[in-house]
Formats: structure tokens, C-alpha cells, sequence
């Protein structure tokens, strides 16, 4: 389980919360961004928001909610749609993408199994 402390930057937990998406702990990577969300203002809110709205999505999917999951979906693209495909040192653009896929395949109920998750990439750093 992840440890949050009064020491961690937002840097800190925006990049927790980015190893957690990625890891497939879209709970906890949302309750990761939701420290740094109440915090932010404006554009940078909206952006963690989405962001938050996008891996609840995702979890909503993975239970079988799908109206839920599509609800958050749509939440989620009115925040991340505007910002550029390339933003703040992710590949918001692909993420968008994958998402919106993952999604209309939960949404068909074939009785396949779901495919794995989208992942955020990270631009122009180190970390994967």
C-alpha cells in the first residue's frame, strides 16, 4: 500500500500516482493525484482531475460497471481533451487514445476478457 506524507512534494506524488497507474492500482494512484488535486487551481486541477477520472474509469470497467466506467470516461475527456498530446512530461495524446479504446471494448459485454489497461508514458525522462 502506498505511504503519503506531509514531506512529499507534488512532483512526489504526481510521479507515485503515475507508477501506481501503471501498476494497475487505480485506486490508489487516484487517492495519490487526489492529495495534489485539492491543492491545484485551474488548468492543473482540472488536468489531475481528469487524470483521476480516467483510472476510476478504468477500475469501473475492471468491476463490471460500465455505465459508471462511461460516465467517467466522458468526465474525463472534457478535462484531458483540450491539453496538448504532450503534457507535463507525459504522453497525454497516447493515454487519450488507449483510453478511449479500453473503454468501447469493455462496452461491447462479448464475454471476452478485458485488455490490459492503458499505461502513461513519460517524455523525455528516465522513468518508464
Amino acid at each position: 500500500m502506498p505511504r503519503y506524507d506531509a514531506s512529499m512534494s507534488d512532483t512526489d506524488f504526481f510521479q507515485q500516482g503515475i507508477d501506481l497507474f501503471n501498476e494497475g492500482r487505480f485506486f490508489e494512484c487516484h487517492e495519490a493525484w487526489e492529495e495534489i488535486w485539492k491543492r491545484s487551481d485551474g488548468e492543473v486541477k482540472r488536468f489531475y482531475q481528469g487524470l483521476i477520472q480516467a483510472a476510476v474509469a478504468i477500475l469501473h470497467a475492471q468491476r463490471g460497471n460500465l455505465e459508471g466506467a462511461r460516465s467517467l470516461h466522458q468526465k474525463a475527456r472534457e478535462k484531458l481533451d483540450p491539453l496538448t498530446d504532450e503534457h507535463m512530461g507525459i504522453a497525454l495524446g497516447e493515454m487519450r487514445v488507449a483510453l478511449a479504446e479500453f473503454i468501447a471494448i469493455a462496452s461491447r459485454v462479448d464475454g471476452n476478457p478485458l485488455p490490459a489497461p492503458p499505461t502513461l508514458k513519460r517524455i523525455g525522462s528516465r522513468r518508464k
